[in-house]
């Protein structure tokens, strides 16, 4: 079923548990957190970035409008969610085409104008039933605010809120994005007095680089809705590559996705099961 982003957020914190948050490219990587969510009975979120919306040649209607399809029939709760959109426009396709929430990325504006755009944002979304995802201050190079370094303050974040209206906040508690190490050292602390100080459910970016008990540790601190890309990437696309290496002859896709996205599927649950700790 078709799911609220900020709904399930909202649940995961009372809970005391992680909603697992999955970045997609392809169709076949879709099908297979939905599936992992149906095997599992928790909650999931489809991510669509704007860089993968750049991959399929700019166009976010054909693979958003299926990522919606399959929200809809699943039997499990799905949200479809649009990931790192610098582009406003591309937030407002993502509302025409029915996706649950936007994750507004207005993080290298200056910051005066960056509140001002969110709260526009969350203005039509809110509208349209959509919720909001956004961050503060740039969280360095590629990361900008989710540099290793880079930390979110608690006031800050809490004000940020007021101004935006925002319904989740991605917060910068020592994460990396794109990291294919598992590594990163999260703080705590900080990532408690950001659950105490912030009313909406806390973000982790980057979650690839964090280890699993690292990552049950942030959760009981008060992150809530848990990011995952390079970590799921690199796990279909090893299962890909021994069936490519198996069989050099190979030319059918399904022969080499398919197993790409058991193994993701299998993952997927296993995260899964690890946030609702």
């Amino acid at each position: 079923m078709l799911a609220d982003t900020a709904a399930l957020a909202r649940q995961a914190r009372e809970a005391g548990q992680g909603l697992g948050a999955f970045n997609v490219i392809l169709l076949e990587q879709a099908e297979a957190f939905v599936a992992a969510a149906e095997s599992t009975g928790h909650p999931v979120v489809l991510q669509l970035s704007e860089n993968a919306v750049k991959y399929h040649r700019g166009s976010l209607a054909p693979l958003g409008r299926a990522l919606v399809a399959l929200a809809e029939g699943s039997a499990a709760p799905v949200a479809v969610h649009l990931d790192h959109a610098e582009d406003t426009a591309l937030c407002y396709q993502a509302i025409e085409l029915g996706f649950t929430s936007i994750m507004y990325d207005g993080s290298k504006l200056p910051d005066d104008e960056n509140r001002r755009t969110t709260a526009e944002i969350v203005r039509a979304a809110h509208a349209a039933g959509l919720s909001v995802e956004a961050e503060l201050g740039e969280v360095g190079g590629k990361d900008g605010v989710h540099a290793p370094g880079a930390r979110t303050d608690p006031a800050d974040a809490a004000q940020f809120v007021a101004d935006t209206g925002v319904d989740l906040l991605a917060v910068a508690v020592g994460t990396s994005h794109a990291m294919s190490t598992r590594d990163a050292v999260l703080d705590l602390d900080l990532i408690e007095r950001l659950a105490a100080a912030v009313p909406v459910p806390l973000v982790l970016h980057g979650s690839s680089g964090v280890s699993d008990l690292g990552m049950q540790a942030a959760i009981r601190a008060g992150m809530v809705k848990i990011n995952v890309s390079t970590h799921l990437n690199g796990v279909f696309t090893r299962a890909a590559r021994v069936e490519l290496d198996a069989n050099p002859k190979l030319t059918d896709p399904r022969k080499y996705l398919g197993p790409g996205s058991t193994a993701m599927q299998k993952e997927a649950a296993r995260l899964l099961n690890l946030y609702a700790i």
